[in-house]
């Protein structure tokens, strides 16, 4: 049965590259995909570096720039389970590409933006592309490779996951220094259509030719439910969480959404047609254990970076652009160590090998957490940033191959889709526990070591709990004779704010190492392929 299963697993990959009625390289195909992927997760973390050059240049509230990078995690996040089943009717080449278009053109339009409102548009129609593009990927390695050869192109996507995500603010510390912040979409312009030509040659057309009946009803309450929860957690700070409008709390609104997607998991039970979620693929241990992972690192992934900067900028006086030299050699790191993970995984159970990455990553951050003082030199958190960064490494392969490895070919739309969300959801978690977290802490934070401070003084003082403030030789109505004791009183604050907000991404690592300790042990049997016409050829 397991001998049968492979012989139709090869046809099928021969069927795929017939359609285009010659042998593909699935390396060059991959390559194709990657450019894309690496474009739409650079641009959710490039984004915020450029937040005060935002401000100045659009003549925008802050509120108004913060909805520049919640609109795009929106749009990105929420259609995600219905995008994936669009790649089974329709083929993954097609819909990649759409969504590569749509986002090449959604990232020329917000360069040209003269005002935040056609911004926030635009980054709208960037969200929607990379929501096209992502559950794609995963499904094409699932087809491209054999099993016997998955584990080193999973290491490949890994590795330019992991590298996006951390080369974010550096790229951006660059482009917003030396051109200004337009160039951080402009940038994307070029690299997509690259992503298009490369596509167009070397992708395969496969159409898997499932004829989903599409789930109107899941599509409705899983994405209003979805929008509603993400909105709220997103957005929570910017309304103090508390009415957004007519009378409308966020934390009624997160209520909605958490009862709306509800409603939709007893919808998915009760449809016995074509569910939108097949609730049954939870039924795979290694699946339901790496979808959780996956939550986990979306959600370290996203907010580690605030308390970092926060550190870096406000405490430490480095420029956007230092502060990413100083987190280049994380970045560097992760992207040669992914690879190597990936081909890793296809010898040894990927299990450990993710359980490590989150552990190691884990230890990086509480590492910095004990590091930072107002004095520290920036040089000496290398050691722990590169900790970091070998952790990253280990996580993204071996994640993505135990997690989609385990799952029929068939569900492979639907579980990369459901994969994807839950990163991204995870991230929206992150980005809000965090951010409520750190203010948190910076009031508790400032209140101790001002305590020393004249009364009137500190009550002048109370802005500085906004980080956006700007330094605390802003802070003009301070007397002279006290301005530098005020300047380390805020600078122990927001270090003590930051070392322990760090705490918080650290110790959901462990859930995530804890929930990857539950997957099945078994090794992967690697069996010789037999000959198809798509074949490694050659690889990284």
């Amino acid at each position: 049965m397991q001998h049968r299963a492979s012989a139709n697993a090869d046809t099928e990959r021969q069927r795929g590259a017939a359609v285009n009625d010659r042998p593909v390289n699935p390396w060059g195909a991959l390559a194709a995909l990657c450019i894309g992927f690496f474009m739409i997760l650079l641009d959710a973390t490039i984004v915020s570096i450029a937040i005060p050059a935002m401000l100045r240049g659009l003549n925008a509230s802050l509120n108004a720039v913060v909805w520049v990078t919640s609109i795009y995690l929106l749009t990105y996040a929420v259609p995600m389970l219905f995008t994936s089943r669009l790649g089974d009717r329709f083929g993954p080449k097609r819909v990649f590409m759409a969504g590569l278009v749509l986002f090449t053109l959604a990232s020329l339009w917000c360069g040209l933006a003269g005002d935040v409102g056609t911004l926030i548009a635009a980054r709208g129609v960037q969200g929607i592309g990379a929501a096209l593009m992502t559950p794609q990927t995963l499904s094409f390695i699932s087809f491209l490779f054999p099993p016997a050869r998955r584990g080193a192109a999973m290491g490949v996507w890994g590795g330019i996951a992991g590298l996006a995500t951390v080369t974010g603010p550096l790229l951006g510390g660059v482009l917003v220094d030396n051109f200004g912040w337009q160039w951080i979409f402009y940038v994307n312009v070029p690299i997509g259509v690259i992503a298009v030509v490369l596509g167009m040659i070397l992708v395969p057309d496969w159409r898997p030719g499932t004829a989903h009946a599409f789930d109107v009803p899941g599509i409705l309450l899983s994405g209003l439910g979805l929008l509603l929860v993400v909105f709220g957690l997103q957005n929570g700070q910017q309304y103090n969480w508390g009415e957004v409008w007519g009378g409308v709390t966020v934390f009624e609104i997160i209520a909605a959404g958490v009862v709306l997607l509800v409603a939709f998991v007893f919808w998915q039970r009760f449809n016995r047609r074509e569910p939108l979620l097949p609730l049954h693929i939870f039924g795979n241990r290694n699946f339901s254990s790496g979808v959780l992972a996956s939550v986990t690192v979306g959600f370290t992934m996203t907010g580690m970076f605030f308390p970092i900067v926060i550190y870096l900028q406000t405490v430490l006086g480095m420029t956007p652009l230092h502060a990413g030299l100083l987190t280049a050699p994380m970045s560097l790191l992760s992207g040669v160590v992914a690879p190597f993970a990936g081909r890793l995984s296809d010898k040894v159970n990927a299990k450990f090998l993710l359980v490590f990455g989150l552990v190691a990553l884990a230890a990086g951050l509480a590492w910095i957490s004990l590091q930072v003082t107002p004095t520290t030199s920036p040089y000496a958190l290398i050691p722990a940033l590169l900790l970091c960064g070998l952790g990253i490494g280990f996580i993204f392969s071996p994640m993505s191959a135990v997690t989609m490895g385990s799952v029929p070919r068939e569900l492979t739309g639907s579980a990369s889709g459901i994969f994807n969300t839950a990163r991204q959801v995870g991230g929206v978690l992150g980005s809000a526990a965090v951010g409520v977290l750190l203010q948190a802490r910076i009031t508790a934070s400032l209140a101790a070591s001002t305590a020393d401070l004249p009364p009137q003084i500190r009550a002048g003082l109370s802005s500085a709990a906004n980080v956006e403030g700007g330094a605390p030789s802003d802070f003009g109505s301070v007397p002279d004779s006290v301005r530098q004791q005020v300047t380390d009183a805020i600078h122990s604050g927001l270090t003590t704010a930051a070392a322990q907000t760090l705490w918080l991404p650290a110790a959901f690592l462990l859930l995530g190492a804890l929930a990857a300790l539950t997957m099945r042990t078994s090794r992967r049997v690697v069996r010789q392929a037999p000959e198809a016409a798509v074949s490694p050829t050659t690889g990284p």
